[in-house]
């Protein structure tokens, strides 16, 4: 059996293990956390030809510093516009290297982007908690949070140099601005012209936000007699109001109940992009009715399905890249 065992050097709040999720389970009162970039998760495991929903190690603004102490592996970095650092080279995300021992990768914020994810071509040993390793921020439970000094330890490890290289990385899979919502279900609790500004005005991110949440800065959304309303389940993508008119989106750790209205929620396939927008990052949202929600979702889907398929083809050896190119071009005898 192969292995290979990093150290952390470095490395800031809200980096943990992640799987694909935990589903099925909010009628216990259990999230399914998971992924804040659902999309940028899946990439970094095909591209090494790993299952999608493998476990990967989610990388906050914080970033992530670690050194191979022993073995060797092929790594990829995903997410976001962030700077990778592998023994004094420096390139962005959606990247595919391979670490060995001794060598230094370090994952760092760019220009855009709060998260970014690193997958392996081997099994990160961490622990379990209802069959998932993704972990709950708030609980813990699941795979864990990682802190300086911890040891990231990887089993049946193999080095793939025909994945080496750069992904390409999709229109869909940058931060939105716009975020598509379908209103409802109590908008009626909500001010007609508190709910006008909802949809013509711009908010903004503010610091309060994490894999719970982002609470939005923007126009007051006045509220009728809302806070009467009992408690009921919400979905990640809701959109509430608090007594205090302001908004919030919650995200991959959500609570499973809610008392607060609930005025829209945000298509599945633009929350990758909307969770990867940073503290005072501007977000508008737009309405659809709910038969164009679908059809865009479907689409989309579509769209991210090709996109999988397309990088998860290993780019084949040195030698048969090289074979492939045209490395004379313009060449013509004297």
């Amino acid at each position: 059996m192969t292995e290979a065992r990093l150290l952390v050097r470095a490395c800031g709040p809200l980096v943990s293990y992640q799987d694909s999720g935990r589903p099925g389970m909010l009628r216990f009162g259990v999230p399914a956390s998971g992924p804040m970039d659902r999309l940028a998760h899946a990439a970094a495991n095909v591209a090494l030809g790993c299952p999608e929903g493998s476990t990967a190690i989610e990388i906050s603004m914080g970033g992530l510093e670690v050194m191979c102490e022993s073995g060797e592996v092929t790594c990829c970095v995903s997410g976001g516009d962030f700077q990778v650092r592998h023994s004094g080279s420096l390139t962005k995300s959606w990247c595919v290297r391979t670490i060995r021992a001794g060598d230094v990768l370090s994952v760092r914020p760019g220009r855009w982007g709060s998260w970014a994810y690193l997958a392996f071509c081997g099994e990160l040993v961490c622990n379990q908690w209802a069959g998932h390793t993704a972990t709950h921020s708030t609980s813990g439970l699941g795979g864990g949070s990682l802190a300086p000094g911890a040891a990231i330890l990887l089993r049946n490890t193999r080095v793939a140099q025909e994945r080496e290289g750069d992904l390409p990385v999709p229109a869909f899979a940058f931060s939105r601005e716009l975020a598509r919502v379908v209103l409802g279900p109590q908008t009626g609790r909500v001010e007609s012209e508190s709910m006008a500004a909802f949809l013509r005005e711009s908010f903004s991110v503010t610091s309060a936000c994490d894999r719970m949440g982002m609470r939005l800065s923007g126009p007051k959304l006045t509220l009728k007699d809302a806070l009467s309303i009992p408690s009921e389940s919400i979905v990640r993508g809701s959109i509430q109001v608090g007594g205090d008119g302001v908004a919030s989106v919650l995200l991959a750790d959500h609570q499973t109940t809610g008392g607060y209205p609930k005025i829209a929620t945000v298509l599945s396939s633009d929350l990758d992009g909307l969770s990867q927008r940073r503290p005072h990052d501007r977000l508008n949202f737009q309405a659809l009715d709910a038969l164009e929600a679908i059809r865009l979702v479907r689409s989309e889907a579509l769209l991210r399905s090709q996109y999988l398929k397309e990088i998860a083809r290993p780019l084949g050896s040195l030698q048969s890249r090289l074979m492939r190119e045209n490395l004379i071009s313009g060449f013509v005898l004297a």
